[in-house]
């Protein structure tokens, strides 16, 4: 890279990591835009099972929204407040746009619980994170949890573009691009960069070498919107690869599926002398992500 360019680009990431007014107008107008954006990109019929709709669904791009709020904040507590309120905003918001347009209704919200439980938790990890400005040996630390994230998520999905091409290519290279940005700009020695971006991929390496393939864990509402009591319990078709739990109980029941890989298997509901019958699919679709599918029985 000649002098000009990477003086360029030291501008550059200096402006966008620290040369911004975050403002509380801006952090709120922030949070409003980018949730409008992850809306459209959830019920628009174009975007679906693409690198944009998963917006809406995982981490990635919420994570570059949150290290820019955090690196153009004056304080670690100013870091914390407008990061936990830019997700307070934008993750109902977002849910909120969508239900005109869901079958789900109101009901969509069922599926916010998870991240007001990440919204909360954004209080502490922006207070730290508001750290990396330091660009020394703490900031690599403060930094190797979400560069693993990115790292897991660029490598799944480079794999999975590699059998689906071109699906999820854009992901690969937004993660990617991600962890370089960081290292780049969070870093001050060829060491440092070396640890940032090395680590978390020989640490993904070496899990995928010893932990299972596979390991879902998440919740669904039943199809048939049946109203469980607290007598409830579920007897499952034996199999090797799936759990089926109850997880919350009245007018919005829902269970929890364990799962260690793909397949199908039935499970039956008795709750008095009430009982409802389901089959149970847990597949990849073509974008890559992990669908659990709990079909009713008459």
């Amino acid at each position: 890279m000649s002098e000009n360019n990477r003086s360029f680009l030291r501008k550059l990431t200096d402006k966008v990591y620290g040369g911004l007014n975050m403002s509380w107008r801006n952090v709120i107008l922030f949070a409003v835009g980018t949730a409008i954006v992850t809306a459209v990109f959830l019920i628009v019929p174009i975007f679906k099972d693409t690198s944009f709709e998963r917006m809406g669904v995982t981490f990635e791009a919420w994570i570059f929204f949150a290290v820019i709020i955090m690196a153009n904040c004056k304080t670690p507590l100013d870091s914390a407040l407008k990061t936990f309120v830019f997700f307070l905003i934008s993750q109902p918001l977002i849910y909120l746009i969508q239900v005109p347009f869901s079958a789900m209704g109101w009901k969509l919200f069922g599926y916010y619980y998870n991240w007001f439980l990440w919204t909360l938790l954004t209080f502490p990890m922006a207070y730290a994170g508001w750290y990396i400005r330091k660009k020394n040996w703490l900031s690599v630390v403060i930094l190797l949890p979400i560069l693993y994230m990115l790292t897991s998520d660029y490598v799944g999905a480079f794999r999975h573009a590699f059998h689906h091409f071109p699906r999820l290519i854009v992901t690969a290279f937004f993660c990617l691009g991600q962890v370089l940005l960081y290292v780049y700009t969070f870093t001050e020695n060829i060491w440092q960069k070396a640890v940032g971006f090395l680590a978390p991929l020989l640490v993904m390496v070496l899990l995928m070498l010893v932990t299972p393939p596979l390991e879902i864990n998440g919740t669904q509402f039943l199809p048939n919107e049946p109203v469980l009591s607290e007598n409830a319990v579920v007897e499952m078709e034996e199999n090797d690869f799936a759990e089926v739990t109850i997880e919350s109980t009245g007018t919005d029941s829902l269970v929890r599926v364990h799962a260690a890989k793909y397949g199908g298997t039935s499970f039956v509901i008795k709750d008095g002398e009430q009982e409802y019958h389901y089959l149970l699919d847990v597949y990849e679709d073509d974008a890559g992500h992990v669908q659990i599918r709990i079909t009713f029985v008459e």
